[in-house]
């Protein structure tokens, strides 16, 4: 298939549709903004495309929790077009408020294999607020954890931005992550930020805090602490701004055991382009940005 066709969905408070669609468009997708009440009216319009990507946003203003009031749109009354959808060898990608209504309706983690899903009150694992209670938006690392995912193909590191209030993973134990790391589903993690790619304020705020010194600047750590590898193995919860919610194992994206469903909290739309990183004249940053790879990946799966 030359040209996969992509259903942007979007629902009132959406606002990164626009910017979605075009990620999608530039690495060959046919991308369709298409209003959550156009498919609420005509379920079956859905069969139209590959990938259905759910963007990020504030839909209907996070009302009653992030996410809650679009998720039941889609346990409800689309049940069973996203039954059928999930089915079929299409992909599904849920970004920050997407992820968080991918979570919140059922559709991960267990994609294809669980649907129609639990009920809510028996879910295994949510989404909400960040551990310093406000809204936070700020530049992340992140490490892919699975080789499974179709986004992910060939991606080993990535820098993404965030801009979220309720995007703390919490789960119901402990048992659900050893599940997940055995299926290959925790597809994305938080890892320690380099130094030099800090802001001027988490920079002053780090070598004042003793967890690094100006002199050496590599590495924002506390003498005697875990190497990455050892914190990797012990999921401990980096601290602020590394993990930037506090999510349980760093986890910053699920997929489903199929591998065709992903949800993240970061933004691969807002660094589609070299020149959309803060400091890309400073680090020298030429061509694409690291998120389009996550949207060539989508679109290669139908060539």
């Amino acid at each position: 298939m030359a040209e996969p066709r992509v259903c942007v969905l979007r629902a009132p408070g959406t606002n990164c549709d626009v910017e979605t669609a075009y990620a999608f468009s530039l690495c060959g997708a046919k991308a369709e903004r298409v209003h959550l009440f156009r498919l609420l009216e005509s379920p079956g319009r859905l069969r139209n495309y590959q990938v259905l990507c759910i963007p990020g946003g504030f839909s209907y203003g996070d009302d009653i929790g992030a996410g809650v009031i679009f998720s039941s749109q889609l346990r409800g009354h689309l049940s069973d077009a996203i039954h059928e959808f999930l089915q079929s060898d299409k992909l599904v990608l849920g970004i920050c408020n997407g992820f968080q209504v991918l979570l919140k309706s059922g559709i991960l983690p267990d994609g294809p294999v669980r649907w129609p899903p639990a009920p809510r009150s028996q879910a295994p694992a949510t989404l909400t607020w960040n551990d310093n209670g406000k809204y936070t938006a700020l530049w992340v690392t992140l490490e892919c954890r699975t080789a499974r995912n179709v986004f992910l193909r060939g991606i080993e590191r990535l820098e993404l931005p965030v801009a979220h209030a309720e995007g703390k993973l919490v789960v119901r134990d402990e048992a659900i992550v050893d599940r997940w790391e055995q299926r290959g589903q925790i597809a994305l993690c938080y890892a320690r930020r380099p130094f030099l790619a800090l802001n001027a304020v988490q920079q002053k705020v780090a070598v004042g805090s003793g967890c690094v010194s100006e002199e050496r600047g590599d590495a924002w750590r506390h003498e005697g602490e875990r190497t990455d590898d050892e914190e990797r193995a012990s999921r401990a919860v980096l601290p602020y701004p590394h993990n930037p919610n506090g999510s349980v194992a760093n986890i910053a994206g699920l997929s489903d055991p199929t591998g065709r469903v992903l949800g993240l909290m970061p933004h691969p739309e807002r660094f589609i382009d070299a020149t959309q990183h803060p400091r890309w004249t400073r680090l020298g940053h030429r061509g694409d940005g690291d998120g389009l790879k996550i949207f060539r990946n989508a679109v290669s799966y139908f060539e």
